[in-house]
C-alpha cells in the first residue's frame, strides 16, 4: 500500500514524508533517495520505539520529537546503512550480539558510500544545503544488546524482537501480537529483495522467512522497511513459496 492511502502528517521537512499508518504508529519515509528507506515510530504511554533511522543524510531525530516527548529506543531491522543513520542522535540504542553488528557499529566511510548520494540516487535532487561528498555513516553506541524473543513493554503496547538471520545475520523483525503487527525490515518488502551481498545466508533466511510464515495467519498488517508502507500478511507465504522455486531452479510467476 503505498504512502497516499495514509494520513500525512505535517513535520515541517522537505525530506521526510510522515504518515500515521494507525493510532501511535508513524512511518517515517525518505522517498527522494533511491532506497526508499522506511522508519517507524511506534509511541505508547510511557515510551517510544524508532524500528530504524534511515540513511542520514538529514536528522531525523528533530522529526521524531515533532511525533512525541516520551523517551525513545532505538532498535534496528539490521545494521545496514540505510538502516542506521540517524542511530548517532539518539543515547539509547538497542542491538544484537553479532559480531555483524558490532563492526557496522563503527561507522562506514564515504567511499564505500558515494554511489548512495550520485545524481542518480536522488528524485529532484539531495537535500538542501548537505554536502553530498562528506556523507557517510556515522558511528553509534549501543546501550543494550537483546536476545530472541525479548519484549519491550512501551506502555499500552508490548513488542517482541525476533531475530530473523538471512538477509544480514543481525536481521529483526518487530512483532505486535496483540494487534496482529509485523515489521519485516528487509526480509520482506514489495520490490525484489536483496539477497547477493557479503553476510547474506539464503539456509537462514529460509528458516526465518518459514517463521514467519507461520505467524502470518494472526496478523492483519506487514510493515517493511522499504518502498511501500503496509501489505497483506499473505506475502509472505508467497515470497517463501518463490524462495524455494527459485533455489530449485524453477520460474517464478510475477505477481501483477
Amino acid at each position: 500500500v503505498s504512502a497516499a492511502a495514509f494520513a500525512s502528517v505535517d513535520v515541517a521537512s522537505d525530506w521526510f514524508d510522515v504518515r500515521r499508518v494507525e493510532p501511535g504508529i508513524f512511518a517515517i519515509n525518505q522517498p527522494r533517495q533511491a532506497q526508499e528507506a522506511i522508519a517507524y515510530l511506534v509511541v505508547g504511554s510511557t515510551r517510544a520505539l524508532l524500528f530504524d533511522t534511515g540513511i542520514g543524510l538529514v536528522p531525523v531525530r528533530p522529526i521524531v520529537e515533532r511525533l512525541t516527548t516520551l523517551p525513545v529506543t532505538v532498535i534496528n531491522s539490521h545494521s545496514h546503512f540505510d538502516h542506521v543513520g540517524g542511530n548517532a542522535e539518539f543515547s539509547d540504542v538497542w542491538g544484537t550480539e553479532t559480531a555483524f553488528t558490532r563492526d557496522h557499529e563503527t561507522g562506514r566511510p564515504h567511499a564505500d558510500l558515494a554511489s548512495e548520494v550520485a545524481s542518480d540516487a536522488f528524485c529532484n535532487g539531495p537535500p538542501s544545503g548537505v554536502d553530498t561528498a562528506a556523507f557517510r555513516s556515522r558511528a553509534w553506541r549501543t546501550t543494550h544488546r537483546f536476545r530472541d524473543g525479548e519484549r519491550v513493554d512501551i506502555g499500552g503496547r508490548v513488542l517482541e524482537l525476533l531475530h530473523v538471520p538471512g538477509h544480514t545475520p543481525d536481521a529483526v523483525a518487530l512483532l505486535d501480537r496483540a494487534h496482529g503487527l509485523l515489521w519485516t525490515g528487509d526480509s520482506y518488502y514489495d520490490a525484489t529483495i536483496w539477497l547477493f551481498s557479503p553476510g547474506i545466508d539464503l539456509d537462514a533466511y529460509e528458516r526465518s522467512l518459514t517463521r514467519l510464515v507461520a505467524l502470518a495467519p494472526s496478523l492483519r498488517r506487514l510493515l517493511p522497511a522499504h518502498n511501500t508502507i503496509s501489505e497483506p500478511p499473505a506475502r509472505l507465504l508467497e515470497t517463501l513459496d518463490a524462495f524455494r522455486a527459485l533455489r530449485k531452479g524453477q520460474g517464478v510467476r510475477v505477481r501483477e
